[in-house]
């Protein structure tokens, strides 16, 4: 019998009851994948926030990045933090939940209640783990729009997020163009580039490297990769940084105390919040979905489908776009931005581009970055106009 607290107990609530809606699919209703395999049945969890107008029109689907999941606006099951991007969503805000109905959905491969390697596998007893098929995030998307198409949506009004969510928001606008009205992707690319597969390896290795692990059947056995899952976290941490900003932070501060310990402690703050990152990152995440889920990022090359010709993936496509990036992101530099941007102009495509400069790095797009928060607001004000969708109320 899985033991799925080996996850952590209240993670492991999640996977098995989450605290979201949730629809399943049956038997009668696969997801197609692109390494050829299907999956059903399959269950997608996800959060709303504000109402669906009349004429289904005013939807706003929110795409989650790596560690993300559907708690985007709401306090979180296990944390009890806030939702990842309540700086964003919410009365009020950008993406403003008394105009919008907003939805999130925990991507395929997820942990927190769609199916993913840590979910009940095909015998309903034991879990996925590595039996898992690797999924992609045009996989994700597939699966989401069947989500849309159960809540009766034809038209999306915006699709927004960054990072892997921004690739998923670009993946939309591909697939389906028609179904798109507006586009958001933050801090993203059309594929992801060697350093970032590489940094992504080291993670995979330090988890398959724990010895709790156990060939990803730690469920199974009872046990938790908790040190190799931590790691991880802790050098894709520093990735979503920027060294100003580490400095402005951290510096070279030791972490309470005086003098230098000539050990292996944490003398530096900086190792005492990775390390803290490392653990509180365990208590929440599965490590097999840590791995399918930086493969799906890893494949990722929209223009691949296309005979590499990044243009073609936008076709005639009517979807208005907003592209941002940050000046001190180096994991998913302005270059990469830059690159859409051409293929979207090349395609006869609406679409306005935006570098912020600011010096927190690639986790920009999860601050307090007023820039940030004008631009979006600036283009979905304008794109609602010409949806046709009431404006803001005044303050």
């Amino acid at each position: 019998m899985a033991h799925w607290q080996a996850i952590a107990p209240a993670a492991a609530q999640e996977v098995e009851h989450p605290s979201s809606l949730v629809v399943e699919f049956g038997p009668d209703r696969p997801l197609a994948l692109d390494c050829g395999a299907s999956l059903s049945p399959f269950t997608i969890a996800y959060q709303t926030y504000g109402e669906l107008d009349a004429q289904r029109s005013n939807a706003v689907l929110i795409c989650h990045a790596l560690t993300g999941d559907q708690h985007v606006a709401n306090v979180h099951p296990v944390t009890g933090k806030p939702g990842w991007w309540e700086t964003m969503i919410g009365p009020g805000k950008p993406i403003d939940t008394d105009r919008f109905f907003v939805i999130c959905a925990n991507v395929v491969g997820g942990c927190m209640g769609t199916t993913g390697p840590a979910s009940r596998g095909p015998d309903q007893v034991k879990p996925w783990a590595l039996d898992f098929p690797v999924v992609t995030i045009r996989d994700m998307v597939r699966a989401q729009a069947m989500l849309i198409d159960h809540l009766g949506i034809d038209t999306l009004f915006c699709v927004a997020g960054g990072s892997m969510g921004g690739m998923q928001v670009l993946q939309w606008a591909a697939s389906y163009p028609e179904r798109v009205f507006s586009a958001m992707p933050i801090a993203t690319a059309a594929r992801h580039s060697a350093q970032n597969i590489a940094f992504h390896e080291v993670g995979r290795q330090a988890i398959m490297a724990d010895p709790d692990w156990k060939g990803g059947h730690y469920l199974l056995e009872g046990a938790r990769p908790e040190k190799g899952l931590a790691v991880a976290r802790m050098a894709a941490h520093i990735t979503y940084l920027s060294e100003p900003a580490l400095h402005r932070k951290f510096g070279r501060k030791l972490q309470e105390r005086d003098a230098p310990t000539f050990s292996f402690d944490a003398d530096f703050e900086i190792e005492s919040y990775l390390r803290y990152q490392g653990r509180s990152f365990v208590e929440r995440f599965d490590a097999n979905s840590y791995l399918y889920l930086t493969r799906a990022m890893d494949y990722f090359d929209l223009a691949a489908d296309y005979d590499g010709v990044l243009a073609r993936a936008f076709g005639k496509t009517r979807t208005r776009f907003c592209m941002v990036s940050f000046t001190s992101d180096w994991l998913f530099p302005t270059a990469d931005t830059r690159a859409i941007v051409h293929a979207l102009n090349a395609s006869g495509a609406s679409v306005s581009f935006v570098e912020i400069e600011t010096d927190k790095g690639h986790d920009a797009f999860l601050l307090d970055v007023p820039e940030l928060f004008a631009t979006s607001r600036g283009f979905i004000d304008s794109a609602a106009h010409a949806r046709g969708l009431p404006p803001a109320r005044e303050a």
